[in-house]
């Protein structure tokens, strides 16, 4: 909230931190599924008294906010999606506090998967996976929305049909080109829908993971190619732009892609003496590194978005 004190602009807001929360529903047939949630609450809200006049009558604690996720965990009898959860929490400190303008709510969800045994899924039975998913909604008194879904950590790795050339050389440049090399990434996206108001979103609460699916689907399906044959990536930005293309091309509430594709590099390894070459590179050997590692990151709009 920004307001004018004593000839300056003054601007805060409050809320509450990585809130863990884990959620587990049992169906008639005694199948249990569960989620684990970090919740993030911040609040704009018409609290100025507490910092210029010592009264903190219009100020939810954020103690308060930590409760209200349990309570609203609780509340929440059939499994929803991370997306309707966090605008759940959102309308809640909206409507409830008169004093509130918008709430800003941020949850990542830990990847709990349910195991198989002997070829079956496990009734009660699970493991951590590796990338997580993410929703952030802002939510404003009067109804209004934003509403962006997004992936963390999603690796990647192929082992070829990718090359980088044709890039500026001079002086400082000692990376040889090639038409064949390992590509690794670990794929950032962030993902906005074009649904601008609470009334406008589906009503159905396993829509936006049945669109977080397919989404990572459509992300790893354009990386690798066919099973087969694969497909050729000339540059990590090459194939950063025709997996966000594909997401948009395909999701048709979806207003805008951002994917942050860190080239992880696979540096190919020979080892020599003066007399002897004790290890010939052949597309086989290499030398995985972290640091320091390429940065390619761009986002990719619909012309009406507003993001």
């Amino acid at each position: 909230m920004a307001n004018k004190i004593e000839g300056f602009n003054f601007e805060q807001r409050h809320g509450k931190d990585r809130v863990r929360v884990a959620r587990v529903w049992k169906n008639k047939e005694g199948r249990h599924f569960m989620v684990e949630w970090s919740v993030s609450i911040s609040l704009l809200s018409d609290c100025l008294p507490a910092y210029v006049s010592d009264d903190n009558s219009d100020i939810v604690a954020t103690d308060t906010m930590k409760n209200t996720v349990y309570v609203k965990a609780k509340e929440c009898a059939e499994q929803l999606s991370v997306e309707a959860f966090s605008i759940e929490l959102a309308k809640h400190f909206t409507s409830y506090y008169k004093q509130v303008t918008t709430a800003i709510v941020k949850i990542v969800e830990k990847p709990w998967e349910r195991v198989n045994v002997d070829g079956h899924p496990h009734e009660h039975g699970f493991k951590l996976g590796s990338e997580k998913h993410t929703a952030e909604a802002v939510v404003k008194k009067s109804g209004a929305l934003q509403l962006t879904s997004g992936i963390e950590g999603l690796a990647l790795l192929k082992t070829t049909k990718s090359g980088f050339e044709g890039f500026i050389r001079d002086e400082y440049t000692t990376l040889p080109e090639t038409q064949e090399r390992m590509l690794a990434t670990e794929v950032t996206a962030v993902l906005r829908y074009s649904y601008e108001s609470l009334s406008s979103i589906p009503q159905n609460p396993h829509y936006f993971t049945e669109r977080y699916l397919e989404v990572k689907k459509i992300l790893v399906d354009t990386f690798f190619g066919p099973t087969k044959e694969g497909v050729y990536s000339p540059s990590v930005q090459s194939t950063l732009y025709q997996m966000a293309r594909a997401v948009l091309s395909r999701i048709p509430d979806m207003s805008s892609v951002q994917l942050k594709m860190p080239n992880l590099h696979f540096l190919p390894v020979n080892i020599s003496t003066k007399d002897t070459q004790i290890v010939k590179f052949d597309d086989d050997v290499y030398l995985p590194t972290s640091e320091p590692h390429g940065t390619i990151e761009a986002s990719l709009s619909r012309f009406w978005s507003k993001m």
